[in-house]
């Protein structure tokens, strides 16, 4: 059962842990204009009003403030496309309006906002409106919901367009904790990634807190028509009527997730790990919004073999979230440390097999993903300058950085670098660290306890060239072998025996099937196990990949309806990006693009234009 702590004490740790934070940590972010050397933000009260109609939100964002350095009268914030209507300080017991300036927009960063704050105030209030177009936000009508009842709204911060709703710090370098106020038309529920009531009276007033201290990519919000089911006494699914009783079903699994995963590396120190299920137009598989990871439909495949999906997020309650990146240069921290935890969580809970089958589909994503990089954005410590972090992302800070993690233990072998793992998560708590402070931790608490094992050279290696060493873990999957000898003899006319394949073992039939397979062969496959009608997303999407590549045409209708229903970047972006090799794909895949923009999360829209008016 997960560890409890009050209030008070995550107030207190709050306070320790920003104390706590590196200077250097502090100056690396490129991709944010927050001085925090001179002004910190540990708590945030947001009070909130949502406006469906004018696809805004309205209110307060009130800070309290920490001066580094004595002389600092101004406190710089991050914000992208929010008029500024006024902003405070707290002085004299009272709030009094003080000068602000908005910087000139920068196409990546924003607008600088910076607020004067003199010099002895401790609390800053700032009134704002978000635009319409906000990046971080997607507004969905009623009747682009199942019930066309209510509309909805959800926000994605990571990686920076919290300050596309929120005038913020927008740095992984700062923690804060936070308070929120937010009100909605009665008859909505709004949930945040805070303590959620599970009992809501839906009366359109909701009250949150956030105690534990977070970095701002993490604050997340979403309103709509919810209903809540329980799994266990710390795991609950909120999602739209139409689909909660099939992802609670699902999901059954998360609570005993949760339970191997601290037996592994230390307590979950969250309270409690519930789950959102969004509309389809969710732009990723999940986010790991602390207390409520948001969740895309398209893995409630009705046999739960997607469920390394909920691994993964949860996962990020060690890595990533209680442990975070400092700079968006430093992700793989995050996420190469999270996809390693998640499939040592499969593994525990389902069994070797399965978790070295998902091990090998990652590798086999990884190899095509790096096809298509620049050298240099095969780097896990990658140089992005000022280039917006969402332009490179890639499997490269997720399964680069697992191999990585799976070569150490390899080398070190399991039980000691999980003792470092543990240990790594407790020492770095609540904290933000840089790629440069874990090599220093690495090196003082693995390396030179176990001398002549791994060097440093090999570590850098691995971090700052591209590509992948010559001696990098080339996993596979004996269970693979097995499907591919099914797949020859099926080529040559036999049947296949799939009673006992799972997702992962329909995955690497259909991506390993030959570019030449004859359209009397892709028929036959599919008259007999209804590929182009598959329930499960990640099928129907590998099968409609080929199907493009074959012109195999009685999935066309299908695949129409699948660019139009889902808005989940993984599974959209390769039907375009193989459509877009044709002339006359191209032309029709535009014209089923901009059928399904409005419907598209703003992500979704920017991606996929690249590679559909990639001369624009």
């Amino acid at each position: 059962m997960a560890t409890k702590y009050n209030l008070k004490q995550w107030a207190y740790a709050a306070t320790v842990m920003a104390a706590a934070s590196s200077q250097s940590a502090w100056a690396e972010d490129a991709h944010s204009y927050a001085k925090l050397q001179e002004v910190t933000t540990p708590h945030l009260e947001l009070d909130l009003t949502v406006d469906f109609e004018g696809k805004q939100l309205r209110g307060t964002a009130t800070y309290d403030l920490v001066r580094k350095s004595d002389d600092a009268t101004t406190v710089h914030m991050d914000t992208r496309e929010l008029t500024i209507s006024k902003a405070e300080i707290w002085q004299d017991n009272a709030w009094q309006e003080t000068s602000f300036k908005l910087a000139e927009p920068h196409e990546t960063l924003g607008q600088e906002l910076t607020v004067s704050i003199g010099e002895a105030t401790d609390k800053v209030r700032i009134h704002y409106t978000t635009a319409p177009t906000a990046s971080g936000l997607q507004w969905l009508s009623p009747e682009q919901t199942k019930s066309v009842k209510f509309p909805f709204m959800f926000s994605q911060s990571q990686p920076i367009h919290a300050r596309s709703w929120i005038p913020i710090q927008d740095t992984p370098a700062l923690r804060l904790t936070y308070d929120a106020t937010v009100r909605t038309p009665a008859g909505m529920l709004a949930v945040m990634s805070a303590d959620n009531s599970l009992d809501p009276e839906l009366d359109g007033n909701y009250s949150f807190s956030m105690p534990q201290p977070i970095p701002p990519y993490l604050i997340a919000i979403a309103a709509g028509e919810l209903v809540v089911k329980e799994i266990s006494d710390n795991v609950a699914v909120f999602a739209e009527p139409y689909i909660i009783d099939d992802a609670a079903w699902e999901w059954a699994d998360t609570p005993a997730m949760i339970t191997a995963t601290e037996e592994m590396y230390g307590p979950y120190r969250w309270d409690r790990y519930d789950l959102l299920v969004l509309p389809p137009s969710f732009p990723f598989g999940g986010m790991e919004n602390p207390r409520l990871s948001f969740i895309t439909p398209t893995v409630v495949s009705g046999d739960r073999t997607l469920i390394n999906l909920i691994a993964h997020e949860l996962a990020h309650s060690w890595s990533g979230n209680l442990v975070t990146n400092a700079s968006w240069r430093d992700l793989w921290l995050n996420e190469g440390f999270t996809s390693y935890v998640e499939n040592r969580i499969m593994e525990s809970l389902f069994g070797e097999r399965r978790a070295q089958m998902e091990l090998a589909l990652g590798y086999q994503d990884l190899l095509d993903n790096m096809e298509r990089l620049a050298p240099k954005d095969t780097v896990l410590n990658i140089e992005l300058g000022t280039r917006h972090p969402d332009d490179v992302f890639s499997q490269v800070p997720y399964v680069k950085g697992q191999l990585f993690l799976v070569y150490l233990e390899n080398k070190f072998g399991r039980e000691t670098f999980d003792n470092f793992l543990r240990q790594y998560f407790d020492d770095f708590a609540f904290q933000s660290i840089s790629t440069a402070e874990f090599k220093a931790y690495l090196a003082r608490h693995l390396l030179a306890k176990n001398p002549d094992v791994v060097s440093m050279d090999k570590v850098n290696e691995w971090i700052h060239e591209p590509g992948l060493p010559a001696d990098a873990p080339k996993p596979t999957s004996n269970a693979f072998a097995e499907v591919e000898k099914q797949m020859q003899r099926w080529l040559k006319g036999g049947q296949l025996t799939t009673q006992e394949w799972t997702t992962h073992e329909w995955l690497h039939f259909i991506n390993n099937l030959p570019l030449d397979i004859s359209s009397v062969n892709m028929r036959r496959l599919d008259e007999q196990f209804n590929l182009t009608q598959s329930k499960n997303a990640e099928i129907a999407h590998a099968w409609l990949k080929l199907a493009i590549v074959k012109n195999y045409e009685p999935a066309r209708d299908r695949l129409r309806n699948y660019l139009l229903t889902i808005g989940r970047n993984k599974l959209v972006s390769p039907l375009y990006r193989e459509l877009a090799k044709t002339p006359d794909n191209l032309k029709w895949a535009r014209e089923v693009y901009q059928q399904a923009k409005p419907g598209y999360h703003p992500l979704t829209q920017t991606v996929n234009e690249a590679l559909l008016y990639p001369e624009q």
